[in-house]
């Protein structure tokens, strides 16, 4: 571990007070001679590092020239995976323009927010999604232009006209010099997908990108130039920016994007046909892979590595990937707020059931409620400290001073170590459970569950029983032919008390179709307890 404020990487080198993310990621591919590798394989077609460059490029002179856009000014990319996500991203940040990346699964409410909150000048847009978004783009005061990704827009529903990002690429510069940017300031947004209130626009600065790289990406993960990436995550969430553009842009290596929503079979044909070396999923479509009867035989697809993040992988899950492909899945904790990944395993050294070590360059530790230390063994709450931190939410400052305290961000999730010093996850601290006076992890006990032949996922929330005392419900799905049944009910029950304290069993179990989840794989506890406090009502 490095000591406190000093990280122990690479990126101590690079010290120069200008310096333009974007600029970083691509120049040097263009001078280590890569320019005719290709860089990006999306869904209709294939980009080499040369054409990256010039995308980037002649993007960059049209939000200054063209549309008039002035350094530091904000624009909204609610764009699907294909090649126009790091050429806007790229090019909006060399241009010294800050992106705000957003995801593309939510609601008009949503953007109305987002636009709102942002100020975003100019709204960069996937055609697929403008149906979504027309409603809102007369009624926002500081968006001034669109710009469609995809498709011919000429017209729009609301009555404002559009331009299409493809006619912006056609011509123009094709060479642009990098704003001269500090490491220091504000480069990009991403929204946080927080459980309550609002999302919270989190605001990153230039030497950000770099910082997980250097750290994670080549020490831990091993990504070298020959490498091809594929990430079931997008690349408008922390883990999938990482996974599809830093990392691969960082060593010169290969992405794969698609468009579509992330599913087994999908994952598959884009496993067998494009034959990516690294996969970062999240554990739900772990889950959904093993157990889809399309899973490839090892010997149909070239994985020598895969990342997993957003949720704790339960053990089973990664013992049985390991023993049917061969590979490891390196289990490991990020965020919004520190970027990427602070907390992994190891290839040669991973422990199922964990999240592994701290990450060199990331100082970590637990406190109880008071802020004093945790004994080891026992749950406390996870602090970080790494350059990768955010700068700050956007205009809430009670909410960036609890968050970011000096070297420290809060994270606001529960640990323990053990004694070899691997970081068992516990759960949010706000779905931790008190049962009979001791902290519950619903992470143990849906881990103890989806061992059970029957169980494809579970998800555990408090309920009060008719004392008013806190006890553990779980909500379980099943595997395609499995029944739902008290008898099962039982089973299950019976089955936790077998490898858990007998107190954590859950009382009550739900059979479930579907978690609800936000579109980074996490499941959504909150939603699920909000169901069991309507159902109560009703009783």
């Amino acid at each position: 571990m490095a000591a406190a404020g000093i990280p122990n990487s690479s990126l101590l080198t690079r010290t120069e007070r200008i310096y333009n993310a974007a600029a970083d990621l691509i120049d040097h591919n263009l001078a280590a001679g890569r320019g005719s590798k290709v860089a990006y394989i999306d869904d209709t077609g294939r980009y080499t590092y040369d054409e990256l460059s010039r995308r980037v490029n002649r993007f960059a002179n049209a939000l200054r020239a063209g549309l008039g856009i002035c350094r530091e000014q904000r624009i909204l990319l609610a764009l699907h995976d294909t090649i126009d996500f790091p050429t806007a991203f790229l090019g909006a940040i060399k241009a010294g323009i800050v992106p705000v990346a957003v995801n593309t699964m939510l609601t008009s409410a949503d953007y109305d927010y987002m636009l709102r909150d942002s100020r975003a000048s100019a709204l960069l847009v996937s055609a697929p999604l403008l149906p979504t978004l027309a409603p809102l783009l007369d009624r926002i005061p500081d968006l001034v232009h669109v710009v469609v990704s995809g498709s011919d827009a000429s017209a729009n529903p609301a009555g404002r006209k559009h331009r299409r990002m493809s006619e912006m690429l056609e011509h123009g510069p094709e060479t642009f010099e990098a704003a001269p940017t500090c490491r220091d300031e504000a480069c990009f947004w991403l929204y946080s997908s927080g459980t309550t209130g609002h999302p919270k626009g989190t605001v990153h600065v230039h030497g950000s990108l770099a910082a997980t790289a250097d750290l994670y990406a080549k020490p831990i993960l091993g990504i070298v130039e020959s490498d091809v990436v594929f990430s079931a995550a997008k690349l408008a969430h922390a883990y999938g920016l990482g996974n599809g553009l830093t990392f691969p842009l960082s060593v010169g290596a290969t992405t794969v994007l698609t468009a579509a929503r992330p599913t087994p079979a999908s994952v598959f044909r884009c496993l067998r046909e494009q034959r990516p070396t690294i996969f970062g999923g999240v554990p739900t479509l772990f889950a959904a892979m093993l157990a889809s009867p399309e899973l490839p035989a090892r010997d149909e697809i070239n994985l020598r590595c895969c990342m997993s993040a957003g949720e704790a992988l339960p053990e089973e899950l990664g013992r049985r990937w390991s023993k049917h492909f061969g590979t490891e899945i390196l289990d490991g904790i990020g965020s919004t707020e520190m970027l990427h990944i602070f907390l992994s395993n190891r290839p040669g050294d991973v422990r199922y059931g964990t999240t592994g070590k701290p990450v060199p360059g990331y100082d970590i530790k637990l406190t109880d409620d008071a802020g004093n230390a945790t004994p080891a063994g026992e749950i406390g709450d996870l602090w970080i400290g790494g350059p990768s931190a955010a700068k700050e939410y956007w205009n809430q400052r009670d909410k960036s001073r609890a968050t970011f305290q000096g070297w420290w961000t809060h994270s606001g999730d529960k640990y323990r170590v053990d004694e070899e010093g691997f970081y068992i996850y516990a759960g949010r601290s706000d779905d931790m459970l008190k049962v009979g006076g001791y902290y519950v992890s619903p992470v143990e006990v849906e881990s103890a569950l989806i061992v059970h032949e029957a169980v494809l996922e579970a998800a555990v929330i408090g309920c009060d029983d008719e004392t008013r005392l806190c006890k553990p419900k779980a909500y379980v799905v099943l595997k395609v032919g499995q029944l739902a049944s008290s008898a099962l009910a039982e089973e299950l029950q019976a089955h936790v008390k077998a490898r858990l304290a007998p107190y954590k069993y859950p009382r009550w179990i739900e059979f479930i179709d579907e978690l609800p989840k936000a579109a980074t794989g996490k499941i959504q506890r909150y939603k699920l307890r909000e169901r069991s406090q309507r159902a109560e009502e009703v009783r």
